[in-house]
């Protein structure tokens, strides 16, 4: 079995406990009952694009749990799931990309956010929704209106707070050959 690095470790639990925090108490309550404008997948993309998809679907899955936990209202399990598949399809979307590497330019920009529409699109408007009815027995019509919903007002945000957060970490990482010794 091959060991899981420490770094990524660290940004599961971190990045678990920022999705937490920022579904739990920063989610902005939409026109559709029980759907929230979210900011927490534009970390998790990120989280995602930088560390892989180890890191997106286990940092989306207990971050996601401990918000509904939370909540006290029982887990919802079709919706931790969802974005446990955003963070997976996210990562694997990403990995050309050279974040690491100090590189975040047009074309990853373009590559960041084509995957992370696709993995909305998947997670919200099929994942989410077919787990809602299966599970639940919840009416189609339902569940499809909050997934399309979820998918575009995470979109949104995602495409913000995701790229600002790959540029930001990619203009913090040093360049190769940037750094010359002095004599």
């Amino acid at each position: 079995m091959k060991k899981i690095p420490v770094t990524k470790i660290v940004a599961i639990g971190i990045g678990a406990a920022l999705f937490f925090f920022l579904g739990r108490f920063v989610a902005i309550p939409s026109p559709v009952p029980n759907t929230n404008i979210s900011i927490q997948y534009g970390l998790l993309a990120a989280l995602a694009a930088i560390f892989g998809p180890v890191v997106g679907i286990l940092a989306g899955l207990i971050g996601h749990f401990f918000i509904d936990f939370s909540f006290g209202w029982g887990v919802w399990w079709s919706w931790v799931i969802a974005s446990a598949v955003f963070g997976l399809i996210c990562g694997c979307a990403t990995r050309s990309l050279k974040i690491n590497e100090g590189e975040f330019g047009p074309k990853g920009l373009v590559i960041f956010n084509g995957g992370q529409m696709l993995a909305h699109a998947i997670a919200w408007i099929v994942v989410a929704p077919v787990l809602d009815i299966l599970m639940y027995a919840e009416p189609a019509n339902k569940v499809f209106l909050q997934g399309v919903v979820s998918a575009i007002v995470n979109i949104v945000t995602t495409a913000i707070v995701g790229t600002i957060l790959c540029i930001a970490y990619s203009k913090a990482i040093p360049k190769t050959g940037s750094l010359k010794e002095e004599d």
